[in-house]
């Protein structure tokens, strides 16, 4: 009885140790596997309210629109000081008028005029005698009646004076007095102390800042007139870089500016700039805009309208289908019926209800143009 006893206890022995060497099992559960968040569902009855359509190529003349303002043309325009000191006497030029290159716009009694003149007179008749002397020095070597030390001191003499002659005359020269008068002898000069200040170029006085009595001095950044052509202008804008492979050079543009709702003034792209601005990723571009009528002033706001051509159509979608949430911009994508997935986009102004899709939608692909609002309202109500 007792063998069996013992082997019914190591029978049971084993099996506790079996039992022991077994990982344990989780226990079964019962709950669901989680699913990724699906779009959010548009309930039935407000459908209607939801409109959608495909992204397609834009069917019409591409075009963007840049922002800027009115300019002078960088050569169509001079900023006017006076060269020398003195007071002025006369002032012949008023805001408005007309000007052609080489009209007088004021004139101004300078003193400095006078004392270089003097100089002049001098230094001429130090050369006259100069070259008497050495022509003469020249006649005595060669009868052998002077030595040729004093042939030497003699010509010396001469190239002193011809380098004073010469300085004097540059003086007046940057003066603004005629070189034709200076050339003449001095008995038929006629040089006074009177400076006449003439406009550089043909163009309307736009700015003046001087009167009659008044004291000028010799500072060119004391602008008396601003003579500018206003027949043509030049608009300098900002072409963001993601638009800049569609600005070339030489395209029609046409400028709208918001003193004159509706008209377009006609414009071309005359030059592209070369350097990226850190701040606003931007770069300048310059269009010349005709101005006849002279409806465009300098520093209005205006917008350069770019007519791309067809060969570069792109994607277009409305803007009422582009949400701007935290700085970056979303569309609603079809997924299924009354159900809808936000996407990142990427766009830029095609006209003035269409944007270009820069990155973030395909073809065929079809997206609310209506009801986006609505749609971010049930999403976030999960």
């Amino acid at each position: 009885m007792s063998r069996w006893l013992n082997f019914v206890l190591g029978v049971l022995v084993i099996g506790l140790c079996v039992a022991c060497s077994r990982p344990e099992e989780p226990p079964a559960s019962n709950a669901a596997t989680p699913q990724a968040k699906t779009a959010p569902k548009v309930p039935a009855d407000k459908q209607s309210r939801v409109e959608t359509a495909v992204v397609s190529s834009s069917s019409e003349n591409p075009v963007i629109t840049l922002a800027g303002k009115v300019a002078y043309g960088e050569d169509r325009y001079s900023r006017i000081s006076s060269p020398l000191q003195g007071r002025v006497v006369e002032v012949r030029a008023k805001l408005g008028d007309r000007v052609k290159a080489g009209d007088v716009l004021m004139v101004i009694d300078s003193p400095d005029i006078t004392s270089a003149y003097s100089e002049f007179v001098k230094e001429a008749s130090d050369l006259e005698f100069a070259t008497r002397a050495y022509e003469l020095a020249k006649d005595l070597f060669e009868t052998k009646a002077l030595p040729l030390k004093d042939l030497k001191l003699a010509e010396n003499d001469l190239v002193k004076a011809r380098a004073e002659f010469r300085r004097a005359k540059e003086r007046l020269l940057s003066l603004k007095v005629p070189a034709g008068e200076l050339n003449k002898p001095l008995a038929e000069q006629r040089i006074t102390s009177r400076f006449e200040m003439k406009s550089s170029l043909m163009g309307t006085v736009v700015e003046r800042t001087v009167t009659p009595g008044q004291s000028v001095g010799g500072d060119p950044s004391q602008v008396l007139f601003t003579v500018a052509d206003l027949d043509k202008l030049q608009v300098i804008a900002d072409v963001y870089e993601r638009d800049l492979d569609l600005v070339k050079v030489g395209q029609v543009a046409k400028v709208t500016v918001e003193a004159y709702p509706g008209v377009g003034f006609p414009a071309a792209i005359a030059a592209i700039g070369d350097v990226v601005d850190p701040n606003t990723r931007t770069i300048k571009v310059r269009a010349w805009v005709t101005n006849e009528a002279h409806k465009l002033k300098p520093e209005m706001f205006a917008r350069i309208h770019i007519q791309v051509g067809e060969s570069n159509s792109f994607l277009t979608i409305p803007k009422e289908a582009v949400l701007e949430i935290d700085g970056k911009q979303f569309v609603y994508v079809v997924e299924a019926e009354g159900r809808y997935v936000k996407r990142e986009v990427k766009t830029a102004t095609a006209s003035a209800d269409q944007l270009r899709v820069v990155e973030g939608l395909t073809p065929g692909e079809r997206i609310v143009t209506k009801g986006a609002v609505l749609i971010k309202g049930q999403e976030s109500k999960g």
